[in-house]
């Protein structure tokens, strides 16, 4: 059941994210992506604060947390695993798993685009 609620949540959160995408934009900045990431991250933020204290259903915070923020934004989600390793007081691991997302997501972009180039 719990597939359903997560499909569900993602669906709604990555037309949602479309949705923004959509919005008109001047520059080169990625202003918008910028503000997905923004909310994103507030809004996993708010649902896991109040998880626990309102003791939400577990199928609410599936369908809002791994399936709208998870459909929205994965960067939700690397920032509240960041915080709470910051929360943890791990610090040390939480840098280190912030600056390895970053640079082996990016490499893992670049490695995509030299394969794809090559097929």
């Amino acid at each position: 059941m719990g597939f359903l609620f997560v499909g569900l949540g993602g669906a709604v959160g990555a037309m949602l994210r479309y949705a923004i995408s959509m919005l008109p934009s001047k520059g080169v900045f990625p202003i918008w992506t910028l503000v997905t990431n923004v909310i994103g991250a507030f809004a996993i933020g708010m649902i896991a604060g109040l998880a626990v204290r309102k003791n939400l259903p577990a199928n609410a915070v599936l369908f809002l947390k791994t399936g709208i923020c998870g459909g929205f934004t994965t960067f939700s989600t690397f920032s509240l695993e960041s915080y709470t390793l910051f929360q943890s007081n791990k610090p040390g691991l939480a840098i280190l798993y912030m600056i390895l997302s970053v640079v082996l997501c990016l490499i893992g972009v670049m490695s995509g685009m030299l394969i794809a180039e090559k097929v």
